[in-house]
């Protein structure tokens, strides 16, 4: 059977079309509106308070100082589990520097189920949950997680870095904690006496 080479110049010709469209209007949408995709870059992270699994109250303004890496996940997102072991590793390196990774478990799965993943995944970082309705909360004040894995990089001074959806290499989620822990502290106003 002889194949029309026309045919199939014309096949490969729309099946590029397709694709280059698709990157064209994917981009044009992202820039036409950067505020309801990317509205907290910039400005002062929201403040929450959540439950860590070993039953301690967790705010995330306690962690001022700190470069935070905060992550949305949830148990069955299979993103989230590849680049968990890569937060493990981010955590052991640059701990000691001043990083604080720490994971909100999205999902509805009980704490001590969260807690058994966590540790079959050798976690070494702060992972929080709460009620629905505290973790729909922080989710709103965060401009609405609605992608597994999402992440904000909290500089030192307590502001939003970079808002990243869905799972990112390696190489650049660490380029992103270099750049949050070169940051510099907010100064605090001296009393005057």
């Amino acid at each position: 059977m002889k194949r029309d080479p026309v045919v199939l110049i014309s096949v490969a010709m729309l099946v590029s079309l397709m694709l280059v469209l698709g990157v064209a209007l994917s981009r044009s949408s992202s820039q036409q509106d950067p505020e309801s995709r990317n509205q907290l870059p910039g400005k002062q992270a929201p403040n929450f308070t959540l439950t860590s699994l070993d039953g301690k109250k967790v705010t995330l303004a306690d962690l001022r100082g700190k470069a935070v890496l905060l992550n949305f996940w949830a148990t069955w997102c299979q993103p989230c589990k590849i680049e968990m072991p890569w937060f493990v590793d981010l955590q052991k390196r640059y701990g000691a520097q001043g990083l604080q990774i720490v994971g909100v478990a999205m999902d509805d799965a009980s704490p001590e189920d969260i807690a058994g993943f966590a540790k079959e995944l050798g976690v070494n970082y702060l992972v929080l949950t709460g009620k629905d309705e505290e973790r729909d909360k922080v989710s709103a004040a965060y401009g609405g997680v609605q992608f597994l894995p999402e992440t904000f990089y909290i500089d030192r001074s307590g502001k939003v870095s970079d808002r990243v959806f869905g799972l990112k290499g390696r190489s650049e989620i660490e380029d992103s904690v270099k750049k949050i822990l070169a940051s510099q502290p907010a100064e605090e106003h001296a009393e005057v006496r």
